[in-house]
């Protein structure tokens, strides 16, 4: 059986990389070329089962390469790949023969069974990846957890930037960890910087460096942080709240990896892989004019979401059980009422607060057998307001009834809406999710609890 050939074609050195290690990890040859002059190069002397294309490139832009890719080769299927700004151009390409077309950020599951398709290649399922062993102390009970680090292992091999999204305290710096651990840079640092804890008077020498005298109190030269992790992993946390003025310059390193330390004229290069994360939508920081949109695609060519603890449950106790055995070397345990509290709570602080809960109980129950009263007020009264409505529920006469419909119903209802829009779109997301209201990466977050629970979300293949 010959095995496809997959031209891709993008002048984002990161995104060419994902797209390049991913297809070969499926199984499929693949050419990355920079250019569609290039493209259009090799299409005229090779074999080429399949091409996918950015839109937006400079010299020929991918809607021309499309046009004389199909001049040369009118059966070529060919995808492109489109940022949201694009989608009109997008649509314009199916008129000029594109068989479909990808919204960034790129959802992976959906790209293979467009290429499947378009190569006349059978799957079963989601992309396959080889299964990596989680470092040491790292919880993933849950099938949205394991779906999280499914993907951290897709992704991690590649060069191209990420995107790591979720609530606060939810573990966005776990999962960097492990990005880095898993990749090709693993033998190089993991610098790790914070850019609300840094004021912006201080960011921009803290990531770029400074020359001595570059400003008051600059008393020597200072290597920054993307100079430190020229050969490792920059990770940028809460990028939301870096300035107008550092996002341009940030811009810059993204495109080229090209910058200048503060009060230098000197260009340097730095190659370090980027890595940001933050608890905003940036999505609505950019419409909201808060967030520069092609800082945003720069950055979000993979978007990881992790949920919040309270819709991965299964991941509770044995967090709270590791907590509590590292703080207590392993003496400490748990009765069984505070068990239905930590799991009855709905963890608004997610992780974080989960371990200052720990923390707390170890400390209080003196490392042995620990209690309700050893738990944060909170945390026991959720379980209290629970028995309370289930007695109201069990004597009605007493306490007027509840809403009969539950927390957990309206999430079904919600599952089942998206179940059938997504049938009825034919498996598309950008499309679903139009029709459906809300963002592409509100849809993709929806369908991994769909798949969770054993909802269809793929196609056949």
């Amino acid at each position: 059986m010959n095995v496809p050939r997959v031209l891709i074609v993008d002048d984002d050195a990161g995104q060419r990389s994902l797209l390049d290690s991913f297809l070969r990890n499926q199984g499929f040859q693949t050419i990355a070329v920079a250019s569609g002059e290039q493209a259009l190069d090799i299409l005229g002397r090779e074999q080429i089962d399949m091409m996918i294309s950015d839109v937006r490139m400079p010299g020929i832009s991918g809607l021309e390469t499309l046009r004389q890719a199909r001049r040369q080769n009118s059966a070529l299927p060919v995808l492109m790949v489109t940022a949201y700004a694009d989608i009109r151009d997008a649509v314009g390409a199916m008129r000029d023969g594109a068989v479909d077309y990808l919204a960034k950020p790129i959802d992976l599951d959906e790209l293979l069974a467009l290429v499947r398709k378009a190569t006349g290649i059978a799957g079963a399922g989601p992309a396959v990846f080889e299964q990596k062993r989680l470092p040491p102390g790292i919880v993933a009970e849950s099938p949205l957890t394991q779906a999280v680090f499914r993907e951290a292992a897709l992704v991690a091999p590649s060069e191209t930037r990420l995107l790591i999204t979720g609530e606060s305290g939810v573990g966005k710096e776990i999962v960097a960890e492990v990005i880095h651990l898993w990749s090709p840079r693993a033998s190089g640092p993991l610098v790790k910087v914070n850019c609300a804890a840094i004021p912006e008077t201080l960011l921009e020498s803290e990531l770029f460096g400074h020359e001595k005298g570059a400003f008051t109190g600059a008393v020597a030269q200072r290597i920054g942080r993307f100079e430190l992790a020229s050969n490792g992993t920059i990770f940028l946390d809460e990028i939301a709240e870096m300035s107008p003025h550092l996002q341009a310059k940030l811009l810059r390193v993204t495109h080229d990896g090209c910058f200048q330390r503060v009060g230098s004229n000197v260009e340097l290069h730095t190659r370090a892989r980027i890595l940001a994360a933050t608890n905003r939508n940036l999505e609505e920081e950019v419409k909201k004019g808060r967030f520069r949109e092609d800082l945003y695609y720069r950055l979000n060519v993979v978007e990881i979401h992790i949920p919040p603890l309270r819709e991965r449950r299964e991941d509770i106790i044995p967090l709270a059980s590791q907590f509590l055995a590292e703080l207590t070397q392993g003496r400490a345990r748990f009765s069984p009422s505070v068990i239905d509290c930590l799991e009855n709570y709905s963890w608004p602080g997610n992780v974080r607060e989960l371990r200052n809960a720990m923390e707390r109980a170890a400390l209080l129950s003196r490392g042995e057998l620990v209690l309700p009263e050893h738990l944060p007020a909170r945390v026991r009264q959720a379980t209290q307001t629970l028995a309370g409505i289930q007695q109201a529920t069990l004597n009605p006469d007493s306490t007027p009834a509840p809403s009969t419909t539950s927390a957990r119903s309206l999430e079904e209802i919600e599952l089942e809406a998206i179940s059938k829009a997504l049938h009825e779109h034919d498996f598309n997301r950008t499309e679903t999710a139009r029709a459906l209201g809300i963002s592409r990466r509100t849809l993709v977050y929806k369908l991994q609890r769909l798949r969770a629970l054993g909802y269809r979300v793929d196609p056949d293949r």
